[in-house]
């Protein structure tokens, strides 16, 4: 293939017209805008024809998650490098410059995982840089599993961007506690698919949430935000509450 020294960014929306103009002002010196769009109701649509973005419709049916839409839409790129950024992810000016600088380095590994810095109740996480995101790689180099919170599978080599820590996402979901608990039900009961055959006891109900509240807490320096960051980490313990309770509820009670 010849050398392709250009970026598609590849955004999923549905319903995203609340952060999508400050999304689209962030990405609009990349070299295509690719919007794959699952049958928005509200202005999602208009906000990204203003932008001159190229439009892809997904069918929504009963999805309720958006990575049975990814691999379409990163196939619908025009470019042989593709960074997929969702509707409420801000993209940094030092990360588009680093993106352009990786691929003109020859033998760049083909996929890059992306640090993103979270906010929760309107404060930014200004600790260690903890969460990385596969969102950049090689368009013909990629498959994305249709499974809630999957992570892209790459043919080659991947690397974390790890250099630079103003080169990220920065995520603009507060994360307010209602909308929050609403995603945690909603994810929680996507996480079933992925743990059909799990046996798991009365061990996991308490060393799996105690475990994933110690590791935002203390690990990823969520106590730096005060109180929020507590009230994440409580939450990101709930949820894996949440998983090992609906599975052991679904296998043992034989719910639906």
């Amino acid at each position: 293939m010849a050398q392709d020294n250009k970026i598609s960014v590849v955004i999923n929306t549905y319903n995203a017209e609340k952060h999508l103009r400050e999304v689209l002002d962030s990405v609009k010196d990349f070299d295509e805008i690719v919007i794959c769009d699952m049958e928005s109701k509200d202005n999602t649509l208009a906000i990204a024809r203003e932008y001159g973005c190229k439009i892809v419709t997904f069918e929504k049916k009963n999805y309720t998650i958006v990575e049975p839409a990814r691999n379409f839409a990163v196939q619908s790129a025009t470019h042989l490098w593709v960074l997929v950024t969702d509707a409420d992810e801000l993209v940094t000016p030092e990360l588009r410059q680093y993106l352009y600088q990786y691929i003109a380095t020859p033998n760049c590994p083909e996929g890059l995982f992306i640090p993103r810095r979270n906010r929760d109740m309107n404060v930014l996480d200004m600790g260690r840089l903890r969460d990385f995101q596969l969102r950049f790689f090689r368009r013909d180099k990629v498959y994305w599993p249709p499974l809630i919170h999957s992570i892209p599978e790459i043919e080659g080599k991947t690397t974390k961007l790890v250099d630079n820590d103003k080169a990220v996402f920065n995520h603009l979901d507060e994360n307010y506690l209602h909308d929050r608990m609403e995603k945690l039900n909603r994810y929680s009961d996507e996480e079933l698919d992925k743990r059909a055959n799990k046996q798991y006891g009365l061990g996991a109900l308490i060393w799996r949430p105690t475990w994933r509240f110690f590791k935002a807490y203390v690990m990823d320096q969520q106590y730096k935000k005060g109180l929020p960051g507590l009230i994440s980490s409580y939450l990101s313990g709930f949820y894996q509450f949440l998983i090992v309770a609906k599975t052991i509820e679904k296998r043992k009670y034989k719910t639906k």
